[in-house]
């Protein structure tokens, strides 16, 4: 760097605060439209790529948004149950092949989702580490999970009450964990995949207990009327299923009530998915069969009409802060006539004076386009990501 633009740089550095808070400016006016955006693409691709993926979702008739987000994401308020029967209904109806899901418990911070291994043949998860869940009370791991409560094959996770208060007797679950996921980049790496069975056990809705016909179980039998054993508070409930007290664990009640938050739907074919959501139109029915991709793209209308008045109010703080900087570089020019008028007087010419005075603005339009491109590139990376948690917790 020589000559004028050199003389331009040393005034910059002569006078850092100036400089900086042009450049601030300068950058945020131009980092903000553009990174809006970008956050914006980067966050509705990544909802409507796994709202594209997942078909049909059958539910409670309630928030269609509120099932969606709960069943693809993990991360939303629970959505009212709707049973075991209607997944049979799905299967019965021979057009779509149906995979539970059963979204209420957590492990720490992470969310266990009950289901079945044709889940994670419908999202295409890898087993990285172990093996996939196999029996009751065995855990499957993504990697983020994995990662963040920090165990592997061979080690245990319990399941987090739901209140400290729980005076339903819903006893935390201690389980073996079998197997960790590759990373998947998505919400399945957050969550913790039991058999739908293990999650209706953390629920409380199957139990084992001691084998009330031995001997030592006596003192816990309130009475017996033939066949039927009545037990009293005091039976040993296990909190943990293994080889040796597997067997002793069961339901109550009949299978078809049993809960579920949705059931996902895979039709055959266009045609199959057509015919099976016309099963569900009709006003008297309690349930409801939601398209995934119609929801979010609903969700992502809405964002975007509040994305036109943000970039609005930006334009208009944008036209502000440049005519603010405009009228700092102005008076700059005025303070500095006693610099040109020696320069001038030393042989400089009107094309050097010219170069010296506008590589001010030249400095700090490259220094602000560098800030707000380095911000933009932190946005795509990092921001998306946490922004996608943000709305959906």
């Amino acid at each position: 760097m020589r000559g004028p633009l050199y003389l331009g740089w040393c005034y910059l550095r002569r006078h850092p605060a100036k400089t900086a808070t042009l450049v601030a400016s300068i950058a945020i006016v131009l980092f903000l439209p553009v990174g809006l955006n970008v956050l914006v693409g980067e966050v509705s691709g990544r909802l409507m790529a796994r709202a594209e993926a997942t078909p049909l979702l059958v539910g409670a008739r309630a928030s269609a948004l509120e099932l969606v987000l709960s069943s693809l994401y993990f991360d939303a308020a629970e959505p009212e149950a709707t049973r075991w029967s209607q997944l049979l209904r799905v299967r019965e109806s021979e057009l779509a092949e149906p995979i539970p899901l059963y979204v209420r418990f957590r492990v720490r911070d992470q969310p266990v989702v009950g289901t079945t291994l044709d889940y994670l043949d419908f999202r295409g998860l890898r087993v990285a580490e172990g093996r996939p869940f196999a029996v009751l009370g065995e855990a499957l791991l993504g990697a983020a999970a994995a990662r963040r409560l920090e165990v592997g094959v061979g080690d245990a996770v319990i399941s987090s009450p739901e209140s400290v208060f729980d005076l339903a007797g819903v006893y935390p679950l201690k389980m073996q964990v079998v197997g960790v996921l590759a990373p998947s980049h998505g919400p399945d790496d957050d969550a913790v995949f039991v058999d739908v069975k293990t999650a209706w056990v953390i629920a409380g809705l199957g139990h084992g207990h001691q084998d009330l016909a031995r001997p030592e179980a006596q003192a816990a039998v309130l009475r017996r009327d033939g066949r039927h054993v009545t037990a009293n508070a005091s039976v040993v409930q296990y909190n943990q299923i293994t080889a040796d007290n597997i067997d002793s664990f069961h339901f109550h009640g009949e299978p078809e009530a049993l809960p579920l938050t949705a059931v996902i739907a895979v039709p055959r074919d266009e045609k199959a998915g057509v015919l099976l959501r016309g099963r569900y139109e009709s006003p008297d029915e309690p349930v409801q069969i939601a398209r995934p991709r119609e929801v979010m793209r609903e969700l992502l209308a809405t964002v975007a009409a509040i994305e036109s008045w943000v970039l609005a109010a930006i334009g208009a703080v944008a036209v502000a802060t440049l005519a603010t900087a405009a009228l700092v570089f102005s008076l700059s020019m005025r303070l500095r006539r006693r610099e040109v008028r020696t320069l001038t007087m030393i042989g400089a010419s009107r094309a050097s004076v010219f170069v010296l005075l506008a590589s001010e603005v030249i400095f700090v339009a490259i220094f602000a386009a560098g800030v707000a491109g380095a911000l933009t590139l932190a946005v795509r990376r990092y921001a998306a990501a946490a922004i996608q948690a943000w709305l959906l917790g």
